[in-house]
């Protein structure tokens, strides 16, 4: 080997080395004190030192993408170094909505047994085809395992839902009109708010003393008190209201209209002023947001429009540019350095992978069936 035919002169290098060995590798066997003399021994031990050293970042825990398959009924988890998926791990009926807890440990994802249905056929008619109420839950998974450690009761047809730093998760029960507030650690519901009709996009202001609620149906926001668990504020905001993202200050709130191509900016808690900021090109409909704080950037998913819109917020809202990413982008999840944004591309099966600093495309991922949501620990 290489390494056998270099001669360690350097003496920093083979302190270091040492310093590896004793601390990072396991014990080694018992071995006469005699033949560590030996050349052929020392030549073994900087052959296993270096080697070891060098693969030292591969043995490290990886960064991953979390992806959720709505019509696969599994998580699929991406390798973001390699950019492949490692595991599926099967979770359960229908999953949409999912997050990651602060510690990487578990992560969170909404199972529903309501049937797929055509977006226009009412909840109570898409039920008649055959809904499972045992289906319904957020299962939570572990990390480590890769397998599911417990499935919570957390209402009916959960499908987004936040996860504050208490561990309290705040699902939306599109179905019912409501937002179940679930303790994870004691597995209990600690209270449900009423909202609007067909609340989907849930987001926690960042002190967390606010959450927003997107009513799709009564074209709306609710924008709830979590220390009181009851609604402050009903603001109609735009058509179709799908998902929010807050400014680091928590006081502004910016939330996508799914059928009038719009963003639309809002307060926090009044609710006022409702300001439309962006219409987007047509054929465009804006679904999920998230801000890139350190470039003044949202990111929007526009469904059927199969991009992602860049907006520039550093002053006057406005767009950038339109990326294509594959069809139906719906859930996007930006990397804690914000270098990469990901997209689950539904009837494409894949995931896409945007340089945020090129604004361009450079991978696409092949993932389960239908990919709805995705989160990244990175």
């Amino acid at each position: 080997m290489l390494a056998c035919r270099l001669e360690a002169t350097d003496f920093f290098f083979r302190e270091e080395l040492m310093i590896f060995a004793r601390s990072s590798l396991p014990a080694a066997p018992d071995l006469p004190v005699r033949h560590r003399s030996r050349p052929v021994a020392r030549c073994a031990m900087r052959s296993l030192l270096i080697a070891s050293a060098l693969l030292l970042p591969f043995a490290a825990h990886a960064g991953r993408a979390y992806v959720s398959n709505e019509d696969g009924h599994t998580v699929s988890v991406i390798d973001t170094d390699k950019f492949a998926v490692i595991a599926t791990i099967p979770v359960g009926k229908r999953p949409r909505g999912i997050e990651i807890n602060e510690d990487g440990t578990q992560i969170y994802v909404a199972l529903s047994g309501l049937p797929k249905c055509p977006p226009k056929m009412p909840d109570e008619e898409c039920a008649k085809l055959g809904r499972d109420v045992k289906a319904d839950g957020v299962a939570a998974v572990d990390t480590k395992t890769l397998k599911v450690a417990k499935v919570f009761e957390a209402g009916s047809d959960p499908e987004q839902f936040d996860l504050g730093r208490d561990g309290r998760l705040y699902v939306a029960n599109e179905d019912a009109a409501t937002l179940t507030v679930l303790d994870v650690h004691t597995g209990k519901i600690v209270g449900r708010v009423k909202v609007g009709e067909e609340p989907e996009g849930v987001r926690l202001s960042p002190d967390e003393k606010w959450v927003l609620v997107t009513n799709e149906s009564d074209n709306s926001v609710s924008i709830i008190d979590t220390h009181a668990l009851k609604e402050v504020k009903h603001v109609v905001v735009g058509k179709r209201p799908r998902d929010a993202a807050f400014t680091p200050d928590g006081k502004t709130a910016y939330v996508t209209g799914e059928f009038d191509g719009s963003l639309y900016r809002i307060g926090v808690p009044e609710g006022a002023p409702v300001e439309r900021v962006v219409q987007f090109s047509k054929g465009l409909l804006p679904m999920s947001v998230r801000l890139d704080a350190k470039r003044n950037r949202l990111y929007v998913s526009t469904g059927r429009g199969g991009k992602v819109a860049v907006v520039d917020i550093s002053g006057k809202p406005h767009v950038v540019t339109e990326i294509a990413v594959g069809a139906r982008p719906w859930g996007i999840a930006l990397s804690k350095d914000g270098s990469r944004l990901y997209t689950a591309n539904g009837p494409s099966n894949d995931v896409s992978v945007i340089d945020t600093a090129t604004l361009k495309v450079i991978r696409k991922i092949p993932v389960g069936a239908s990919p709805w949501g995705v989160v990244i620990d990175e």
